[in-house]
């Protein structure tokens, strides 16, 4: 018996955009929908759309940011987190007390200095203090407004005070190799107990009351809310864009091999040597990241932000944004947090028709929750891919045949693994 040895040329690397050819349609289609919405505005096109429907397509992109980094930390990681909303609020939190800080700054400035004795620089702080915390009792500001008078600084908080707290409990969930259903209780408990925090008045962000006002940016106030509504819009457009394109390179390759795996069985990626907890905290922190990022833009086009934006049901909504749009698709997510998003502003704002039977008159603002938890239930059911799922069925893609075992993910494009070269045999 002969054996011939052969060299077998490694397959040519495929580049970035070859592995993930979603990136290029969806920046087409995001930039086809930004120019399209710019045009039909009031402040830079025809007016056939108004600017709180443009400020409503703004935050649906926002929205569209977070459910991507929910599918990342869960349609990719396995992690279902029930407390991205919280990083989604405290980054608007933190972008929103610098503008309330500085747009009360100005009109309390305007008013003393209307008065016979100018006011010294402490009478200027008090009386914003009282302006701010008045509702609540209060005049003095809490040392979490500390850097509230510079938007520098603020802008850090958006992304250093929901990365540390991340990244701190994070590393004490997975350390522990907490997992499953426990981690999504851990993350909800952790969601609740901050959203019930700031429901008090002396958790020095006004309680109840939340942050008002938040539609008017210092500096630009001979600016209209109609060119305001464009320039956030295009922001979001942005952040969107640049999201999408850094968590398909973070999914791809090698990095994204080892996060499914970890998906797909946990304790095969640790036997094979790969420090699962690392991976698993880098996924988590930098979706908490995005996720305020999101939220920073969503709530200046919102106007205003309290602690119910916080509240535990808003994170299980974004689960069921992306379970519906299509879970382990970046596009899946985006499609479903922007298709759910304006049909609940539909239903609920009184664009749907409410409907009389004669002996019942069914009210859309009414049944609307009723409504998508049972769309949650029929996706869950009949089409676990989502609507993501259809562009597999327009694209004919298919799960590839496979030789051998290799892994429990049938979907995972690995036939190459599992063949062998024919001068092998």
């Amino acid at each position: 018996m002969t054996f011939t040895a052969t060299n077998a040329r490694p397959a040519p690397r495929r580049s970035f955009i070859a592995q993930n050819p979603s990136v290029l349609w969806f920046l087409l289609a995001l930039a086809v929908f930004t120019l399209g919405v710019t045009l039909l505005s009031e402040a830079t096109g025809t007016g056939f759309l108004s600017t709180s429907f443009v400020k409503t397509l703004g935050k649906t992109l926002c929205l569209c940011l977070v459910a991507i980094a929910m599918d990342v930390v869960w349609g990719y990681c396995g992690i279902l987190s029930l407390g991205h909303m919280a990083f989604f609020g405290i980054g608007g939190y933190a972008i929103g007390m610098w503008l309330m800080y500085a747009r009360t700054e100005i009109i309390v400035t305007r008013s003393l200095m209307a008065a016979p004795i100018p006011p010294t620089e402490q009478e200027i702080v008090d009386s914003i203090g009282t302006q701010i915390f008045g509702v609540v009792g209060s005049s003095e500001f809490p040392l979490i407004w500390s850097f509230a008078d510079s938007l520098f600084l603020q802008l850090l908080m958006v992304i250093a005070v929901p990365g540390l707290l991340a990244l701190v409990f994070g590393w004490l969930a997975f350390r522990s190799r907490v997992t499953g259903v426990y981690l999504s209780i851990l993350t909800q408990a952790m969601t609740l107990a901050l959203s019930l925090y700031l429901f008090q008045n002396d958790s020095g962000l006004r309680g109840n009351n939340g942050l008002s006002g938040l539609q008017n940016i210092p500096g630009l106030e001979e600016m209209g809310q109609a060119t305001l509504s464009i320039v956030f819009f295009w922001a979001s457009a942005l952040a969107l864009g640049m999201g999408y394109v850094m968590f398909a390179w973070v999914v791809s390759g090698k990095m994204g091999s080892v996060i499914r795996g970890i998906r797909d069985n946990e304790a095969r990626v640790r036997f094979l040597g790969y420090p699962v907890e690392r991976f698993k905290l880098f996924v988590f922190t930098l979706t908490a990241v995005v996720a305020a990022i999101a939220g920073a833009l969503y709530y200046p086009q919102a106007g205003i932000i309290n602690p119910a934006e916080i509240a535990p049901i808003a994170s299980i909504y974004l689960a069921v944004w992306v379970a519906i749009g299509g879970r382990g698709r970046l596009y899946g997510a985006a499609i479903g947090a922007a298709f759910v998003s304006l049909l609940s502003s539909w239903f609920t704002g009184g664009g749907a028709p409410d409907i009389n039977l004669g002996f019942y008159r069914i009210q859309w603002t009414d049944w609307w929750l009723i409504l998508l938890g049972l769309s949650f239930v029929a996706v869950t059911l009949f089409a676990p891919k989502g609507i993501g799922g259809l562009f597999d069925l327009l694209s004919h893609r298919h799960a590839p045949d496979r030789v051998g075992d290799y892994g429990p993910d049938k979907g995972a494009l690995r036939a190459e693994e599992g063949s062998e070269p024919e001068e092998a045999k």
